[in-house]
């Protein structure tokens, strides 16, 4: 994922959750909203709750990937928070990335 698609600012992430407009499952919660750009961005939140930064990043890496394999199913001109749950840490690559990529099709 490419530094320009990421959403660093605190204000910019408060403004996507204050949106309202989410959509959940057992692992992940998505919170979206439209832009005025030309791109999708991306935050991906993982709480210290899940493990130690080892884990943390790990998360976040497959998770990165899975968005640049599967670029095709997101809305464009959208930004996504991505908020991982605890329940993350039992499952394996594949399961992570069938559940989020079902719960972004609903989305269109």
């Amino acid at each position: 994922m490419k530094k320009i698609n990421i959403i660093k600012k605190s204000n910019e992430i408060n403004e996507i959750i204050n949106s309202k407009n989410t959509i959940k499952n057992k692992y992940y919660y998505i919170y979206y909203k439209e832009n005025k750009l030309n791109r999708n961005r991306f935050c991906i939140c993982v709480s210290k709750k899940n493990g130690n930064a080892v884990i943390r990043n790990k998360i976040k890496r497959q998770i990165k990937d899975i968005i640049d394999k599967s670029n095709l199913i997101f809305k464009t001109n959208m930004d996504y928070v991505i908020i991982v749950s605890r329940e993350i840490n039992n499952i394996n690559f594949n399961i992570k990335k069938e559940k989020l990529i079902e719960l972004i099709s609903k989305i269109k």
